[in-house]
């Protein structure tokens, strides 16, 4: 993939989460089995994520290996989420300064009276104005004064800021006044995020926004990817209950970083850094792809992947490929930059549990994390959904990890019944977890219904893809309330977003907003500004010394005339039947013979990654893990269940529930009355059977 030879280095793919940060490589036995996968969990240190990442590289290699790291991080989402980003100085067109703040019109809670929106990233005393202008058809009319820009960088000093955005009034149609801002606040030495570079689009609120975070997290990003780098380079900082503890080994190299971006694809450690913004769904953008890598192993075309972790639930709904979307709110933010479309809500293992002031039962969206975490790890002290998992014997407390780690059961039983006394309630334990299950799910069937049913999508026409650490816990009971017919449950589930982005390939985006307004397609127009973008593509991957030949995918936003929103069509010859069709399919009509506007044109360039995963051996292997009887609670008693290690169900041979599958990064709940096998590909298939046609006709 890139200039270092791909077999003299060990590539490890890791996925770094709020709860167990995961990692994936491939292991050269040296015979002619080839190679295979294999997988390592180890519980994440949320304030400093490096020190997991570093001491499980050194794990893995033992130090004597050149390392690559593909990282998929959450820092920039949690940095979002928690505010905790930079002191961020917003510069824009005179009289726009407060734009970021006034955003649009959009209510979330129309009928809250007390509801108050969070504030701006940068506050009022750090927004400034520049006395320039440029016209919407992208003419300077007014280059800023090279003293008022003197000025202003004096009061961007005083301010104490730690990161600029700049984002000029139609600087898309002409950045040259952003340019000169650019070259004069240069000299105060800090990070710069410019729109024309990172989002050269119209509406300029989005694309404010999108730079605004962009400068926020940069200073975040590079401090925590340059810990990282020193950390991999340095075995000596890696030392942690995880690495081995013999003879202290030297790397002859630095490990190679690359970062996982919210489009899917890989990029280089010096764009991540430079361009966070692109980054913030990176862990679960590597689930969507390795869910669809896994699926279509299997047969399976039309999938809704469905990953619970120990801190959220992401959802997203593939026909045939991933697809990307350009207008992503994360925190509540607008991110214009391409993002897979994956929907995200707070319900993971680590999930707490609560009671509301009116008395029901409440789960997430505050989890447990990695520390203290759930009761059951031995230091926590609230009730999580691992915790009621564990009681109601769906998580066997002996084989967690492969059974390396001992879940704590009687000390869970304790603290819940004792936590359940002082709150007033008369629910028994087992009543109380099973609500908890019943109110997490609520939670994830929503999630589920917002990217099919609520977009026009049947869920029994798709299967379920269920991976993250908790996901095949929960899946089948989901399928089972959306009717959707099957349930896949991959191999390593627990690890499959770093198995994705193990398979990802490098991806970059270019675009560029032209409005031009037509009844028959501008060809000749068209083809010169993707000539454009090809160029500014290739250079960049030039620049970072990516080997092997791009692949080119080229789109364009396309409208009616008159109207606010766009959609993406593929560019070709006949693209315009192909937005009238696509109009048809979603608004149920179309107009063929109205003028349309053809607002964005994107492009995309894919150079393939060297790792496919049907070339992969998977070995799921046994460990500790036995066969064994439990007694596991299903509609409201306790049921005698099969537990299975995964290694020993037979290929093409069905089975019948209740059964509790176990392996290292996972457990897989049946409920009575489901089919499931293991197929050729290596993936658990459950079919609802008789238990989803009871729960139709009810």
């Amino acid at each position: 993939m890139a200039s270092a030879k791909a077999r003299d280095a060990l590539r490890i793919a890791i996925d770094s989460g709020g709860t167990f940060t995961d990692c994936v490589w491939l292991h050269d036995a040296g015979t002619s089995r080839g190679l295979t996968l294999r997988v390592l969990k180890v519980f994440s240190t949320p304030a400093d994520p490096s020190q997991a990442i570093a001491s499980a590289v050194q794990t893995i290699s033992d130090g004597n290996f050149q390392v690559t790291v593909l990282h998929g991080t959450t820092v920039g989402t949690n940095t979002l989420l928690q505010r905790k980003g930079a002191r961020v100085a917003f510069v824009t067109t005179a009289g726009f300064e407060d734009s970021v703040e006034i955003g649009r019109q959009n209510r979330p809670r129309l009928y809250d009276f007390f509801f108050e929106k969070d504030p701006a990233l940068a506050g009022p005393e750090m927004r400034f104005g520049v006395d320039e202008r440029v016209s919407a058809e992208g003419k300077v009319l007014r280059h800023p004064a090279r003293e008022a820009l003197m000025q202003l960088a004096g009061k961007i000093r005083a301010q104490k800021a730690q990161s600029i955005a700049v984002s000029l009034l139609f600087s898309f149609a002409n950045p040259e006044n952003e340019r000169l801002v650019v070259r004069e606040l240069s000299g105060l030495g800090l990070p710069i995020s410019v729109s024309h570079q990172i989002l050269p689009e119209f509406r300029e609120y989005e694309r404010a926004s999108t730079v605004l975070v962009n400068a926020y997290l940069q200073p975040v990003m590079q401090n925590y990817l340059e810990s990282l780098e020193q950390r991999l380079s340095d075995p000596s900082t890696a030392r942690s209950e995880y690495a081995p503890r013999g003879e202290k080994s030297e790397r002859k190299e630095p490990a190679r970083i690359f970062v996982m971006q919210s489009s899917g694809g890989i990029t280089a450690l010096a764009t991540a850094a430079a361009q966070p913004v692109r980054t913030v769904l990176s862990g679960p953008a590597g689930g969507v792809v390795g869910a669809s890598a896994v699926a279509r192993l299997s047969g399976f075309e039309r999938i809704i992947t469905f990953d619970m972790g120990g801190t959220s639930t992401d959802v997203a709904l593939i026909h045939g490929k991933p697809t990307t979307t350009n207008e992503a709110d994360v925190a509540g933010v607008p991110v214009r930059v391409p993002v897979l479309d994956i929907h995200t809500v707070g319900a993971g293992g680590g999930s707490v549990a609560r009671f509301d002031a009116g008395g029901a039962l409440r789960v997430g969206p505050e989890s447990a994390g990695a520390d203290p975490g759930p009761i059951c790890y031995g230091k926590g002290e609230r009730p999580t959904v691992t915790d009621a998992n564990l009681v109601l014997g769906r998580l066997p407390a002996d084989q967690f990890l492969g059974g390396a780690f001992q879940l704590d059961l009687p000390r869970t039983q304790k603290i819940v019944q004792d936590w359940l006394k002082a709150s007033g309630s008369q629910l028994s334990v087992d009543e109380f977890s099973a609500g908890v299950v019943r109110v997490v799910n609520a939670n994830m069937e929503k999630a589920i219904r917002v990217v099919s049913v609520e977009r026009g999508h049947d869920p029994r026409q798709f299967a379920l893809v269920a991976f993250g650490g908790a996901g095949a816990m929960h899946a089948c009971e989901l399928a089972v309330s959306l009717r959707i017919p099957k349930v896949i449950v991959p191999a390593y589930p627990g690890a499959l977003s770093a198995l994705g982005i193990l398979i990802s390939d490098v991806v970059k985006d270019q675009s560029r907003t032209v409005l031009i307004r037509a009844q028959k397609l501008p060809k000749d127009d068209l083809d010169k500004i993707f000539a454009e973008l090809h160029k500014e593509v290739e250079a960049e991957l030039s620049k970072e010394d990516w080997k092997g030949s791009a692949a080119f995918e080229r789109s364009v936003d396309v409208r009616y005339r008159g109207q606010g929103y766009e959609i993406n069509v593929p560019y070709g010859d006949d693209m315009l039947a192909s937005f009238h069709s696509e109009h048809q399919r979603r608004y149920g009509h179309s107009s063929p013979e109205h003028e349309v506007e053809l607002v964005t044109v994107r492009l995309r360039a894919r150079v393939a990654s060297p790792e496919k995963l049907e070339n992969m051996k998977i070995e799921t292997g046994a460990g500790k893990l036995q066969a064994s009887v439990a007694s596991v609670w299903f509609a409201g008693k306790r049921v005698k269940t099969k537990v299975w290690p995964r290694d020993q169900l037979k290929a093409g041979r069905r089975y019948r529930g209740p059964a509790i599958i176990t392996e290292y990064s996972a457990t897989t709940v049946v409920p009575p009355e489901m089919d499931f096998y293991a197929d050729k590909a290596g993936n658990v298939i459950i079919e609802l059977g008789v238990a989803g046609k009871k729960s139709v006709r009810k």
